[in-house]
C-alpha cells in the first residue's frame, strides 16, 4: 500500500481543526455521513469500493516529522502542531460491506468520533471512496455485458497518474478477472497478466522473427500481438507458423492479440485462420479503446473474441470521471445538525442513521432503501425525500440493515474478505438487483425514502432555520 500521512488532505480540513483546537471544541463529538447523491455513467446504481484500504490508512493515519516541519513554515499554530504530532484517528465507523449495490442519497459509510478527528480525515476518506466506487461500478458494467469472457486492466498508463494503482484494485472488485498492473497484483495479490507491444516486433528484421524469439523465452504463456504490419496477411499467419513450431516441441501457443482494426471482422477471420490451422485452443484477446458498450456490440455481432483488454475507459472512470460522494455533518455535540439549500436535493438527512434494504418474496431487492434513525426498531412506511405526500409502504417485507461497525476506537473490528471474495460478493449482490435497474439506457429509478420519524426531525429543522 502507498504511504498516505496526515497532509495527504485539503488545507481547509487542517485550518478548521485548527480553529477546533484553539477554542476548545475539538474533543466534541461529531457524526458524519458519506453518500452520493447521483448514480454514475447515467446508471441505476453504484458498488461500494475502498473500504479496506481507507480503514487501513486511518489505523495508521498520523502527521510525520516532514509533515510538521512544512505545517509550520505554513504558518500553523505550535500548540496545534504538538498535538497533531500525537494524532491518531481514535473514532467508529459504520459502514456498507465492500462490493455491496448502493445507491444515491443512502448512508454508506458513517463516521463517529471527536469533532478534529472526523473533520481531519475527510478528504483521504472521500479520495479513497470515491474514486475506488467509481472505477468498481464501471468495471461492473462491463462484467454485465462481458458475462463469462476474461476481462483484464490494461489501464495503467492511461490513469490520471497513481490513482491506477488503486483502480487496478477497484476493478478487480467489479468483476475485472486481472490486471498489467504488476505493483497492485503484487500488493494485493492479484493475477497479473501481459503479453507484448507492438515495439517488441519492431525491434527485429521480420515480424516471424520477433514472434519465434517470444514465444522461445514464453513457451507456456505466449500471447502475439498480430496488428503491428498486416493483421491477416501477416500477423496471424505468422503466429500460426509459430503455434505450429511451438506444438512440434510439446507447446502450445495460448493467443494472439488485436490491437486496431474492426475487432468484430478481424476477430472472426483470424478465428476462421486458427481453426482452418488446426488450432481451435489459441484463444483471441481484444484491446483498443474498449467500454461497455463496445464489448457488448462486438458480443452482439458474435465476434469470437475470449479476452477483453479494457485500459483508458475503465481506469479514468470514462466519461464521468469523477463520483459526487459528499462526506455530510449529521450531529455535532449530541445536536442534530442540517445544511439547508434551496436545492432541495442537497438538504442533508440529520442524526444518526441506519440504512434497510427490502426483499421481495423471491429473495431479490425489492428496489426500495428506507433511511432511518439509528434508533428505530420498526419501519412500515417511507417517505420520498425530496417530493411532498410521496410514500411507499414497506410493512411484511423482509429487510436488512447494511451498516455495520467496521472501525471501533480506530481499530479494525471486523475480519476483511480476500479480494476474491469481495469481487464475488458484488456479483452476487448484482445478481439479486433486477435487470430494469442495470440497464444502461433509462434505467428504472431504485427508491431511496426516510422514515416517518427522521423527515419529522427533518422538518422540524429545516423550520427552526428558515425562521
Amino acid at each position: 500500500m502507498l504511504n498516505i500521512t496526515g497532509t495527504y488532505t485539503d488545507k481547509y480540513e487542517l485550518v478548521m481543526g485548527q480553529a477546533f483546537f484553539m477554542t476548545g471544541r475539538m474533543d466534541q463529538h461529531a457524526v458524519f455521513d458519506y453518500f452520493y447523491r447521483k448514480a454514475p455513467f447515467n446508471g441505476g446504481y453504484a458498488v461500494f469500493a475502498g473500504l479496506l484500504d481507507l480503514l487501513k490508512i486511518l489505523e495508521g493515519f498520523h502527521f510525520e516529522k516532514d509533515d510538521l516541519e512544512y505545517l509550520k513554515a505554513q504558518g500553523f499554530h505550535d500548540d496545534y502542531l504538538n498535538y497533531l504530532k500525537k494524532f491518531r484517528f481514535t473514532g467508529n465507523i459504520y459502514a456498507s460491506k465492500e462490493g455491496e449495490i448502493v445507491f444515491p442519497a443512502c448512508p454508506i459509510l458513517r463516521v463517529e468520533g471527536a469533532l478534529i478527528e472526523t473533520q481531519l480525515i475527510e478528504t483521504v476518506l472521500l479520495n479513497i471512496i470515491n474514486f475506488q466506487s467509481l472505477i468498481a461500478t464501471k468495471a461492473s458494467r462491463m462484467r454485465l455485458v462481458a458475462k463469462d469472457y476474461v476481462l483484464i486492466d490494461f489501464g495503467l498508463r492511461r490513469a490520471q497518474g497513481m490513482g491506477g494503482y488503486h483502480a487496478s484494485h477497484a476493478a478487480v472488485i467489479g468483476g475485472f478477472d486481472a490486471t498489467s498492473n504488476t505493483r497492485t497484483a503484487k500488493d494485493y495479490d492479484l493475477q497479473a497478466s501481459g503479453t507484448m507491444a507492438h515495439s517488441f516486433v519492431q525491434c527485429y528484421e521480420s515480424e516471424l522473427e520477433a514472434f519465434r524469439t517470444f514465444a522461445s523465452t514464453r513457451p507456456d504463456d505466449c500471447v502475439l500481438i498480430v496488428d503491428t504490419y498486416d493483421t491477416l496477411r501477416s500477423g496471424v499467419p505468422n503466429a500460426i507458423k509459430v503455434a505450429k513450431e511451438l506444438e512440434k516441441k510439446g507447446r502450445r501457443l495460448k493467443g494472439i492479440r488485436l490491437d486496431s482494426g474492426d475487432l468484430a471482422y478481424l476477430a472472426k477471420q483470424s478465428r476462421a485462420m486458427l481453426d482452418k490451422a488446426g488450432l481451435p485452443y489459441v484463444k483471441i484477446a481484444a484491446s483498443n479503446q474498449l467500454d461497455e458498450y463496445l464489448i457488448r456490440s462486438l458480443l452482439e455481432q458474435k465476434a469470437p473474441i475470449d479476452v477483453f483488454g479494457v485500459g483508458t475507459n475503465l481506469v479514468t472512470g470514462r466519461p464521468d470521471a469523477a463520483l459526487d460522494g459528499v462526506y455530510k455533518l449529521a450531529q455535532a455535540d449530541g445536536r442534530s445538525v442540517i445544511k439547508i439549500s434551496e436545492n432541495v436535493t442537497k438538504i442533508t438527512l440529520p442524526d444518526k442513521k441506519q440504512v434497510w434494504r427490502t426483499f421481495d418474496k423471491q429473495g431479490l431487492f425489492l428496489g426500495a432503501d428506507v433511511v432511518g434513525l439509528e434508533r428505530e426498531k420498526k419501519i412500515s412506511v417511507m417517505h420520498h425525500p425530496f417530493v411532498p405526500h410521496q410514500s411507499f409502504a414497506i410493512k411484511g417485507y423482509d429487510t436488512e440493515p447494511i451498516l455495520d461497525l467496521v472501525m471501533d476506537k480506530g481499530k479494525i473490528v471486523y475480519d476483511p474478505k480476500k479480494l476474491s471474495e469481495t469481487a464475488r460478493y458484488c456479483q452476487d449482490r448484482l445478481e439479486m438487483l433486477p435487470a430494469e435497474y442495470k440497464r444502461f439506457e433509462n434505467p428504472h429509478v431504485y427508491k431511496v425514502g426516510i422514515s416517518s420519524r427522521l423527515k419529522a426531525m427533518r422538518d422540524r429543522l429545516i423550520e427552526h432555520y428558515r425562521k
